[in-house]
């Protein structure tokens, strides 16, 4: 499924560059924007490194009007996650107008190049920001996070309380993640999920890992989830990467209503 994603995709670790190959590719709509990213997202988070810079080849690269929204927001969020810098190469005329237009309304340096030793001489001059996880400030302890956690045995339901918390980056989401596979681990079980979302920030830069921690935990350890109390962004986050992963955003307005849906989960799991 992504042999042809990884041979566009590599890794200079030597100039701490990650090089992506768009040449001659089409998207003509949001399912394979978020197929590609995904996989860019794994082979990234893979190496172990936090920064990168991205050095992007956009040679005969089209993207339809219906998978515009969907390209700039993974990317942005990959940018933000990873990015230390990124430039663009070989565009043609149409894309360059359109992240020229996306640039100036976003705020961004769109930082395009006619060929690719130019873009590359500019990522070397730029300064690298490599950090550790440690330099990252938690926003919660662990108390915080022990707190928001219920088991309800007799129901195999596991609650988690995001209410009013911000995932300011991977730190958060990592220190968060980890005590949720501790806990879980503890029981020697599965169970189904119930979130809780109300008034719940994820930044753009937490993103990335909050999506690969939490498929990674509903693979190892869930029957199921749904979630409740969503916001509009959180909820449209949710349902973009639904689309290329193969699973049910399964988001309802109350609590009430996110566990008649887990007892729809159950009765169609016996059935």
């Amino acid at each position: 499924m992504y042999t042809d994603i990884d041979s566009r995709i590599r890794f200079h670790d030597n100039i701490e560059v990650m090089e992506v190959d768009f040449s001659d590719l089409r998207f003509a709509n949001s399912k394979e924007v978020n197929l590609f990213y995904d996989r860019l997202e794994e082979r990234i988070a893979a190496t172990g490194k936090e920064w990168w810079f991205f050095l992007v080849n956009l040679h005969n690269f089209r993207i339809e009007p219906g998978a515009w929204f969907a390209y700039a927001h993974r990317g942005k969020s990959l940018n933000l996650a990873y990015s230390q810098g990124s430039v663009r190469f070989d565009s043609s005329e149409e894309t360059r107008r359109e992240i020229l237009r996306r640039a100036k309304t976003e705020e961004f340096d769109a930082n395009l190049f006619t060929d690719r030793e130019s873009a590359l001489q500019r990522l070397k001059s730029l300064p690298s920001k490599r950090r550790s996880m440690d330099e990252l400030v938690p926003s919660f302890s662990p108390d915080e996070i022990a707190r928001r956690l219920t088991f309800h045995t007799d129901e195999n339901i596991m609650e988690v309380d995001f209410s009013n918390l911000t995932f300011q980056h991977s730190r958060d989401v990592n220190d968060v993640y980890d005590h949720l596979e501790n806990r879980i681990g503890e029981t020697g079980r599965k169970w189904y999920f119930l979130v809780n979302y109300n008034n719940c920030r994820i930044n753009p830069e937490a993103w990335i890992a909050y999506a690969r921690r939490g498929k990674k935990l509903n693979i190892e350890s869930g029957l199921g989830s749904v979630r409740y109390a969503a916001g509009s962004e959180t909820e449209a986050e949710i349902r973009l990467r639904a689309e290329s992963q193969d699973f049910r955003p399964n988001i309802r307005n109350t609590r009430d209503e996110a566990l008649e849906r887990i007892a729809e989960l159950k009765h169609e799991a016996m059935a």
